[in-house]
């Protein structure tokens, strides 16, 4: 990791420049990596003041992975649009008799495979409807076909949603823990290598009630998740924002999964030495805390990977603003460019135990992505080709940008560029070749 050698410089001249006297004592938290709480979360969703909101967010993007921006050769796949929800802010799934609607077969799949290879992708990206007629079988047997066309590509594969449709359709009961359990070990016996972050919207019970019912829980996410992280699974999180959330709903958001986090590196954080703090959790209860933004911390370079630290973990929060168009919530307006900077910016400030935070450039835009990486964001993803989930300005589904095109946008940013592969491990390629480190 790039250190950044300027911080104390950087520290006293944010402080300098505060215009707004209520973020003087976050700024200094945030200088001397102290764990923000709600109301201080809420402080910086509020202030006028966003260039001081914006600093302390590159300090911290800085402190933990330098002048590095990630990026990665991917391929995603949607196996299926069809599903048995209908979420309101969801213009993706159709039913089974709907124009559009399709399933692949395990040919499409392997064809897909094939392709990832001919790309020269690390990494396959799935996720799809709740199909209601496919089997568990299928499930297995397309992470098994990928495997055996392309076994050096990682498969991060399903959501915590579809993984509590798969305990149901394997009849193992959609809400036991050991149901759940039994299909991500099958999973990943059948070779799942890491889970994407989608289905988390946001955390609150009138939010999901009133666009999202019928979907699991926000409890029910955090527990499959935690179940793989047992199982030794890194895997990602999301949050939707920007449709009938509020503010606190989000910093409830982001507290939950700081806490989930909490849980599972902490044994990592005894043994690595990294910084714990007494914290409070979102409901007021004091626990031991991990802060990879500590300075002491994060200049020791310690970091979680998938060779230090005993099981899996979150590795990245990817903020993703609301697209209304063609879905039942498209009479709402949706964010706009400012407030999707501002949430980059809180997430990186509150999430001080994630070591990455990813501007997906489908939904942010590949300009505005290329502006996150300024403003707390390390990461823009990959090249992806094709995704059906989401179409900003009336795009297709060819949504396709190249290493060059990714590895441009970083430097104009200021920022060096590194290919990663799914674990955050730098990948060295010689056209469509490549190796990752391992250490």
């Amino acid at each position: 990791m790039t250190t950044f050698p300027a911080i104390d410089t950087v520290a006293h001249r944010v402080l300098e420049r505060v215009r707004d006297a209520a973020l003087t004592p976050i700024a200094e938290d945030v200088i001397h990596g102290r764990r923000l709480d709600a109301e201080q979360g809420m402080t910086l969703f509020r202030t006028s003041d966003i260039w001081t909101v914006c600093s302390l967010a590159d300090l911290v993007r800085r402190r933990l992975n330098g002048d590095v921006a990630y990026y990665n050769v991917n391929r995603h796949l949607n196996y299926s649009n069809i599903c048995a929800l209908s979420c309101k802010f969801c213009a993706f799934h159709r039913k089974r008799d709907q124009d559009g609607a399709y399933e692949y077969s395990l040919d499409d799949i392997r064809d897909e495979a094939i392709k990832a290879i001919d790309a020269g992708a690390t990494e396959m990206h799935i996720v799809g409807g709740l199909h209601p007629w496919l089997p568990f079988e299928y499930y297995l047997d397309m992470l098994r076909t990928i495997r055996e066309t392309a076994p050096r590509v990682h498969i991060k594969a399903f959501t915590a949603v579809e993984i509590v449709h798969l305990a149901r359709i394997a009849k193992r009961g959609r809400e036991k823990e050991e149901g759940i359990r039994w299909v991500i070990r099958q999973l990943k016996e059948a070779g799942l290598g890491s889970m994407p972050g989608g289905g988390a919207e946001v955390f609150d019970d009138r939010v999901h009630s009133e666009t999202h019912r019928g979907k699991i829980s926000g409890d029910q996410w955090l527990i499959v998740h935690r179940l793989a992280h047992e199982e030794g699974l890194n895997t990602n999180a999301t949050m939707l924002y920007g449709h009938v959330e509020t503010f606190e709903d989000r910093i409830r958001h982001m507290q939950l999964l700081r806490q989930e986090q909490d849980r599972t590196l902490l044994d990592w954080a005894r043994t690595q030495g990294a910084c714990t703090q007494t914290a409070i959790d979102h409901d007021g209860a004091e626990h031991e805390a991990v802060v990879l933004t500590d300075p002491a911390t994060a200049a020791a370079g310690l970091q979680p990977t998938s060779e230090t630290c005993s099981t899996g973990y979150y590795q990245t929060l990817i903020p993703l603003p609301f697209i209304p168009d063609d879905s039942e919530l498209e009479h709402l307006p949706g964010p706009m460019g400012l407030e999707n900077l501002r949430t980059m910016c809180v997430s990186r400030l509150m999430l001080d135990n994630f070591p990455h935070i990813k501007a997906f450039w489908i939904m942010q835009t590949l300009e505005m992505a290329q502006f996150m990486l300024q403003n707390g964001a390390d990461d823009i993803d990959g090249t992806v080709v094709w995704y059906d989930i989401t179409k900003v300005d009336g795009a297709g589904t060819h949504q396709e940008v190249t290493q060059r095109d990714l590895q441009r946008a970083a430097r104009e940013a200021g920022f060096h560029p590194v290919e990663r592969d799914t674990l955050y491990r730098t990948v060295h390629r010689d056209g469509r070749e490549w190796t990752v480190d391992e250490d």
